[in-house]
C-alpha cells in the first residue's frame, strides 16, 4: 500500500444538535450543500485565523485542519458553542489521507490538480504534498495565511468562500473588497529567496511564500493558471 498519510494534519469532529447551522453560521463556505468544501474561520476583520477542509460524516461534521492549530481550533469553535448541545474534539482515531492521483477519495475542493484527500485510520506518512501544492501555487496554515485578509489568500480563485450563504464572521469586510474587486495584495509562491516579504521559507524545496502588492510581484512568482485571470483584472 503506498504511504499517504499527512502527518502534519488533524481531524476535529464536530456532533450533536444543528452542527451544520453552527458551523455555517461561522465559516466562509456553504456547509449545507455538497461537500467536502475549503473554508476559513475569519476574524471579524476578515482575517484568517484558520483553514480546513469540512467532510460530512452522517449528521456529523469532520474538519480537516492544521495539525498544530487543532487545539487552538477546537477551543475556539466552543467560544462560539455557547450552550449549544455540541460536542468539538479532536477524533484520534482519523488521519488525513492524500494520493496525487487515483481513485480513492475525493478530489480536493481547491483545486483538482492538488490530488484527491480522504479520511480514515493512519497509515505511513505520505512525501511530496508540499512540493506538489506549493508548485501549484496553494497556500495553507498558519504560517501561510495566518492573519492574511481571507480574498488575499486567494479564497475566491481557490473555492473558499461563498458570496451568495448567509453572514459568517468577517463577512463585511471580505464582500465589500469582493463588490470593489480591490484586493490589492496576493500570497504567491516564489522560486528562490524573495528576500524580507518572505512569511514562510522551505530552502529544501527551494520556495517561499511572499504576500505582495499584485502589481509587483517578485521575480521567481509561480504563476498557475488558476489566478492569473485574477491578476489580469
Amino acid at each position: 500500500m503506498a504511504a499517504t498519510t499527512l502527518a502534519d494534519r488533524a481531524v476535529v469532529h464536530l456532533s450533536g444538535e444543528d452542527v451544520h447551522g453552527f458551523l455555517n453560521g461561522l465559516v466562509t463556505q456553504e456547509v449545507s450543500g455538497a461537500l467536502p468544501v475549503w473554508a476559513g474561520l475569519l476574524t471579524p476583520q476578515g482575517k484568517c485565523l484558520f483553514d480546513f477542509i469540512i467532510w460530512r460524516d452522517g449528521d456529523d461534521l469532520l474538519l480537516d485542519c492544521e495539525a498544530d492549530a487543532a487545539d487552538d481550533l477546537v477551543k475556539r469553535l466552543g467560544i462560539y458553542r455557547l450552550r449549544r448541545p455540541i460536542r468539538i474534539e479532536r477524533d484520534a482515531k482519523l488521519a488525513v489521507h492524500w494520493a496525487p492521483g487515483g481513485e480513492d477519495g475525493a478530489p480536493d475542493p481547491r483545486l483538482p490538480a492538488l490530488g484527491r484527500r480522504w479520511l480514515a485510520p493512519a497509515d505511513e506518512p505520505a512525501s511530496g504534498w508540499v512540493d506538489h501544492r506549493l508548485h501549484l501555487g496553494v497556500c495553507e496554515g498558519r504560517a501561510e495565511l495566518g492573519d492574511l485578509l481571507w480574498l488575499e489568500c486567494n479564497a475566491a480563485e481557490l473555492n473558499g468562500v461563498s458570496f451568495t450563504k448567509g453572514c459568517f464572521i468577517g463577512q463585511e469586510n471580505t464582500a465589500r473588497m469582493n463588490w470593489r474587486s480591490k484586493v490589492n495584495r496576493r500570497l504567491v509562491v516564489v522560486e528562490g529567496d524573495a528576500g524580507e516579504r518572505v512569511r514562510i521559507a522551505y530552502p529544501e524545496l527551494g520556495l517561499t511564500v511572499v504576500h505582495a502588492r499584485a502589481d509587483a510581484l517578485p521575480e521567481g512568482t509561480i504563476m498557475p493558471g488558476w489566478l492569473e485571470p485574477a491578476l489580469s483584472r
